[in-house]
């Protein structure tokens, strides 16, 4: 049923995009070009078989659009969007393992200077290191 009125709603789209472009401009847009004589009193002009046409298109359009709006509520599930398929919200989640918090990562710059391999060495806040660094 959803792709019936779904290729309808299509078609209605593409008739309703030529019937527009097909129609003669009748002036007035932004402000600019003439409309023919017109002014305040001016009546309006009796609608032509082609407006006619995009009235009936227009209003096939928008009750397409509602009836697909309709067909996709009833479809819809409770889940949510960030649901995957597959996978196991029951599955328990491993904490992260606790850094102290005192401890801070500096590099060992006397490595660098004596080409040996980069190493870190933890430190206190407090700028003493936790552990002696190693002698060479």
């Amino acid at each position: 049923m959803e792709n019936i009125v779904l290729t309808i709603h299509l078609i209605l789209a593409l008739g309703l995009i030529g019937s527009v472009l097909l129609q003669r401009s009748e002036g007035g847009g932004l402000g600019i070009g003439g409309g023919g004589g017109g002014g305040a009193m001016s009546g309006r002009a009796a609608a032509t078989a082609m407006a006619k046409l995009t009235w009936i298109l227009a209003i096939g359009f928008l009750i397409t659009s509602l009836t697909l709006t309709v067909i996709a509520a009833k479809n819809s599930g409770g889940g949510s969007v960030l649901d995957l398929p597959g996978s196991e919200a029951s599955a328990p989640v491993e904490p992260l393992p606790l850094v102290d918090p005192n401890a801070i990562l500096i590099p060992d710059l006397g490595s660098l200077t004596t080409g040996g391999a980069d190493a870190a060495a933890p430190v206190n806040t407090q700028g003493a290191p936790a552990t002696p660094p190693a002698s060479e």
